[in-house]
């Protein structure tokens, strides 16, 4: 199976159904695609689905994914169908408040720490005028991980302390990142909802498409995505995708300092809004092409050859095998 995301963009696209294909309609353009190709439909704008069309989605195991004009994921549609998660989630929730909820977080952040580092390491080795700067970061952000690595006790009272090193670190790593970033697209600061300016705007993309990645390995390892140990999601409630999406994340911060790199954005892929910018159509394309085909890259993992982007898959279920036990030789 070829795997690939169908992604609609366009304002107006109706989607439906015509045997094992999904039909895409754009005003009188038409184009088919077998369902045995799609992994995911992924719908950022103003769309028509047909019953039939989700109905083949839910026996194709398709998962559809609703994004906001920010790439957050607001809803997806899944088939009804729960596997042994009952014996995992049971655990996920025992956990959840104990130590070693607490360790489990802040391994992930840890591993955060570990790929900023190896990536600054990497822009240092490229970039020699900027060697002496990037090595004082480097150097700040290996006393954060010193400082993370350390923290033990009920979550209750060392929420605060490991939040605490976490902003210090994030604080010291953008800093770094402004520093390789062309002067006319540099930032103040992390920016959200909206992002006030182009880096964030593609940053906070890239980062909604991987909060759906990671919400779909979890749903298909039976983990909950819903209950986390550390980081809180908009709602203010503990969120596993939140905890988990720590480890990844750098994959979508070299894309997007790559395609600043490149000289690949342009002022005419965002809107202005009245208080910030949001990505248009033409800024998405250019994401998504590079990011996509990032994810979808061949690397070594647990000794074996898979896609960048099935890592996340791999590890939630080898970390549902270890919460019921299952965990064999070849998952380590």
């Amino acid at each position: 199976r070829d795997d690939m995301d169908l992604i609609l963009t366009t304002f107006g696209t109706y989607l439906h159904r015509q045997g094992e294909m999904f039909l895409v309609k754009v005003k009188e353009q038409k184009q088919e695609v077998s369902a045995r190709k799609v992994r995911s439909i992924l719908i950022t704008t103003g769309a028509s689905l047909s019953t039939d069309a989700i109905q083949l989605a839910i026996e194709k195991n398709i998962d559809i994914i609703f994004l906001d004009a920010v790439g957050q994921p607001y809803g997806r549609v899944w088939h009804g169908r729960p596997g042994s998660t009952t014996a995992i989630r049971r655990e996920q929730l025992r956990i959840a408040d104990t130590e070693a909820g607490l360790q489990l977080a802040l391994g992930w952040m840890v591993r955060k720490l570990d790929n900023q580092i190896e990536f600054l390491r990497g822009a240092r080795q490229r970039r020699s005028r900027l060697s002496a700067q990037l090595t004082e970061k480097i150097e700040a952000l290996s006393a954060s991980r010193v400082s993370l690595e350390a923290v033990s006790g009920a979550l209750d009272e060392v929420r605060g302390t490991i939040m605490g090193f976490e902003g210090r670190a994030g604080r010291t790593y953008w800093e770094a990142v402004n520093l390789m970033l062309p002067e006319a697209f540099r930032f103040q600061e992390r920016s959200r909802n909206p992002a006030k300016d182009e880096f964030n705007c593609l940053l906070n993309y890239a980062y909604g498409v991987l909060y759906g990645t990671v919400e779909r390995a979890c749903i298909l390892a039976g983990l909950d995505p819903y209950v986390g140990f550390i980081h809180t999601d908009h709602y203010q409630k503990k969120s596993l995708v939140f905890d988990l999406i720590e480890c990844y994340r750098i994959w979508a911060d070299e894309i997007v300092i790559g395609l600043f790199a490149a000289r690949k954005v342009k002022q005419t892929q965002f809107d202005k809004l009245e208080n910030g910018l949001r990505l248009n159509k033409e800024g998405k394309a250019v994401l998504m092409e590079s990011f996509g085909a990032h994810l979808d890259e061949g690397i070594r993992e647990r000794n074996r050859n898979i896609k960048r982007r099935d890592t996340v898959q791999l590890d939630c279920h080898h970390l549902a095998n270890s919460w019921i036990g299952r965990v064999s030789d070849e998952d380590d």
